[in-house]
Parts: structure tokens; C-alpha cells; sequence
């Protein structure tokens, strides 16, 4: 196993100044190659480890031999890494989940800090041209919405709230089906984990079958402690994504909410000014 972590490390070396060089992904493409080493990595930690220790799959380490892996691996063997691994796996996507959401479910993102502000006085005074290109030098829920209203200014202020609540509630949708997928990774962890006790409670019955009722308890010993660590697994996986989801719901909720109104304060002064001009055509009196 040394000599293998030898070659594997002048392997790294010599393909360390190519790495460097390379060009780095962004945006999604790099999170997604992030997610990808990142499930890669973790699929190799059970190999590793019995790699380092062939015999994990025939007895179980007892003592102080037990290792962190054999802990979290279910007591070890094949059976116990088919069902941590998908466990662990949902646990890798749900974190980035959350640092993603960290950073994109926030107000400095979703409304940037004076853009209704600058794009008011622009709307306000005419300025429509200027108004668009302030938007897209800040792309945000809150540009996104009143880009959506400027192309319809000649139409009146009725056809701007419309393409603006259209707009709003696409982005909307947007927002709120990425943080759905916590929801439905706590699903998915708690059903895995569900999946992973039924396996260890078979097998442990399987031993009670295969000594005809006088299987000692060390024999049931190994498929009731993958039940209950495989359940244990996947509701310390689901509680944590359950919680923030709902943090991160109500936040966009209420994120949602501000930067329409947002949206609609930049209008303000155009909504006002049409008003008026209602106003003052209405009042001219009638030619004979």
C-alpha cells in the first residue's frame, strides 16, 4: 500500500505544473466538477480502506482495532458500504447545496444594495437606455424584473406590471425549485437509510435461519448494528437538510417579496408621471 501511495505521489508531481496551467472552470461547470471529485473521492475512502485491511469483510475488528471507517461503514464488508455510500453521498450533495444556497439566497444577491434607487431617478427622468444598462452591469433577481418592464414602457404602466409579474414569478420558480432539492434529498437519505436497516435486519434474521433458531448474539450482533447505523445515517443527514430548507425558504420568501416591491418603486416615478398626463388630458375641455 506504501509503494502504491509512492507512485500515486510522483504521479501528482509530475502533473502538478499541468494542473496549474490548465484553465479553470467557472460558474456551474465548476461546482458540478467540485460535486464530481468531490462523490469520486469519497466512493475511493471504502476501497482505501480495505485495501489497508483485506480481512474487514470476514471478521469484524474488535477493541481498539475498530476504526473510524468500520464505524461508519456499518461494521464493515461489502453489504455495508452498498448502503453508506449512497448515504454519504446524499450528505456531499447536501452540503453543497447549502453553501451554494448560502451564498445565492441572500439580499446583497438577490437586490443589489442602490440599483432600484439608480434605476428610479433613470426611469423617472427618461433616461430608459440608461436605466437597462445599469441592470445588466448588476444581473440579480431584482435587475431581472425590471428588465423585464422596460421593453414595455411605451405600452403603459398595465403592460410593465405584467411583464414585470411574469418576470417575478419566473425567477421565483427558479430560486425555489433549487432549494426543493434539500427537501427532496431529505427524502432520499431517509428512505436510504430506511433501506439500510432492512438489509441489516434481514441478515440478522438470515443467521437465526441459517443456525435453525441458536444463533448467539455476537451472530445477530453484525446486521443490527448496520440497521441502526444506516438509520442513523440517513436521519443525520435529513433533519439538518429538513432545517434548511426551511431557513432558506422563508428567506426567499421574503427576499421575493422585497425585490418586487423593489421593482415596483422604480416605476414609481413613471407610473405617476402617465398618471398625470391622464389627468391633464382628461381636464382639456372638449373642442366643439
Amino acid at each position: 500500500m506504501d509503494q502504491r501511495l509512492a507512485e500515486w505521489w510522483t504521479v501528482a508531481n509530475q502533473c502538478g505544473p499541468i494542473a496549474r496551467t490548465a484553465p479553470r472552470p467557472s460558474g456551474r461547470s465548476s461546482f458540478s466538477r467540485y460535486m464530481a471529485v468531490a462523490a469520486v473521492a469519497l466512493a475511493l475512502v471504502p476501497a482505501i480502506a480495505f485495501a489497508q485491511n483485506p480481512d474487514a469483510t470476514a471478521d469484524a475488528p474488535r477493541g481498539a482495532e475498530q476504526t473510524f471507517l468500520y464505524f461508519l461503514f456499518g461494521g464493515g464488508g461489502v453489504i455495508g458500504v452498498a448502503c453508506t455510500v449512497p448515504i454519504l453521498l446524499a450528505s456531499v450533495a447536501a452540503m453543497a447545496l447549502v453553501v451554494e444556497h448560502l451564498f445565492s439566497v441572500r439580499r446583497s444577491s438577490l437586490i443589489p444594495p442602490g440599483l432600484a434607487e439608480e434605476v428610479h431617478g433613470f426611469v423617472a427622468g427618461g433616461a430608459f437606455p440608461h436605466a437597462e444598462q445599469q441592470c445588466k452591469l448588476r444581473p440579480s433577481f431584482l435587475a431581472s424584473v425590471i428588465l423585464a418592464g422596460l421593453p414595455e414602457v411605451r405600452l403603459g404602466y398595465g403592460a410593465v406590471e405584467k411583464a414585470m409579474e411574469d418576470a417575478a414569478h419566473a425567477q421565483a420558480a427558479r430560486i425555489f425549485r433549487k432549494i426543493e432539492l434539500l427537501s427532496v434529498l431529505a427524502n432520499i437519505s431517509t428512505m436510504l437509510g430506511l433501506f439500510g436497516t432492512v438489509v441489516g435486519l434481514v441478515i440478522a434474521f438470515k443467521r437465526v435461519a441459517d443456525t435453525q433458531g441458536m444463533a448467539r448474539a455476537s451472530d445477530l450482533a453484525g446486521g443490527i448494528y448496520l440497521a441502526l447505523m444506516t438509520t442513523i445515517e440517513g436521519l443525520a443527514i435529513a433533519i439538518p437538510c429538513v432545517g434548511a430548507y426551511a431557513v432558506f425558504k422563508h428567506r426567499a420568501d421574503q427576499l421575493v417579496a422585497e425585490a418586487t416591491l423593489m421593482a415596483e418603486y422604480a416605476f414609481a416615478g413613471y407610473k405617476r408621471e402617465r398618471a398625470m398626463r391622464r389627468v391633464a388630458e382628461s381636464a382639456k375641455p372638449a373642442k366643439p
